[in-house]
């Protein structure tokens, strides 16, 4: 929830200088002056930020590693529609404030709070929030994808040059596929003991002849069986989360 009281905070301070004043039909309709359309600019981006706040904590933080692995889990075992999806994302979402805790906590203090305090202008409030989240995603990004997009980011900028403060633009899409393919890895190794039981039923039920009956259908109280003997729910969120330690 802290995130989403920094964008609040960040809009309502933002925005105070342009509520404080007398609406009036003449400043809409008359002569505009610099600063009041750039105000409405700024208010404009404000919003349209607010509105892609799902996308953007989703591309920034670990819950595309989360959300991608309970997924395959869920195909895995077998079962369509639980639990639910509301669960899923719901769990993912916890685990993702658990996770990037420190990192919500320093840019709050190191940036919203000075901001709030009027300390520090809007620019280098952005640069201090956003520094924390660059340095969970240089964290936890692969060298490989991150020098992908350097190398298109020269491409299509030839005055683009890397250094040790990695540009957004590179970072961002980096980060995201290094966490697409870590969560593939984890929902493959969940899957391989799931498709063992698979091919064992589908083995005894065929040599016993009854090939009327589909083996997903016998497998599946035995793969539920076998997920809550391991207590798998406490293993797969356990090793994800400590995946980021």
């Amino acid at each position: 929830m802290r995130i989403l009281a920094v964008a609040l905070v960040i809009v309502f301070h933002l925005t105070d200088a342009g509520l404080a004043q007398t609406l009036n039909f003449d400043s809409i309709t008359g002569p505009r002056s610099g600063q009041t359309s750039g105000q409405i600019i700024q208010l404009f981006g404000l919003l349209t930020i607010l509105a892609v706040a799902p996308g953007i904590l989703v591309v920034v933080t670990s819950f595309t590693r989360f959300i991608i692995a309970f997924s395959i889990l869920r195909m895995g075992i077998g079962l369509q529609t639980t639990p639910a999806n509301l669960i899923l994302i719901s769990l993912s979402l916890f685990m993702t404030f658990h996770v990037m805790a420190p990192t919500f906590d320093k840019a709050w203090n190191e940036g919203v709070q000075p901001l709030i305090d009027e300390q520090i202008t809007e620019a280098e409030a952005f640069e201090r929030i956003s520094g924390p989240f660059k340095e969970f995603m240089v964290k936890n990004v692969r060298d490989k994808d991150l020098n992908l997009f350097s190398d298109i980011a020269q491409e299509n900028d030839p005055t683009f040059t890397p250094g040790e403060d990695v540009a957004l633009r590179v970072l961002v899409p980096a980060f995201m596929i290094s966490e697409i393919r870590r969560g593939f890895e984890i929902g493959f190794l969940i899957l391989v003991p799931f498709l063992v039981i698979d091919l064992i039923v589908a083995t005894i039920t065929m040599a016993m002849g009854m090939m009327m009956l589909p083996p997903t259908v016998v497998a599946l109280p035995f793969k539920v069986l076998f997920f809550i003997l391991i207590d798998g729910w406490n293993l797969l969120v356990g090793s994800m989360m400590r995946s980021f330690l």
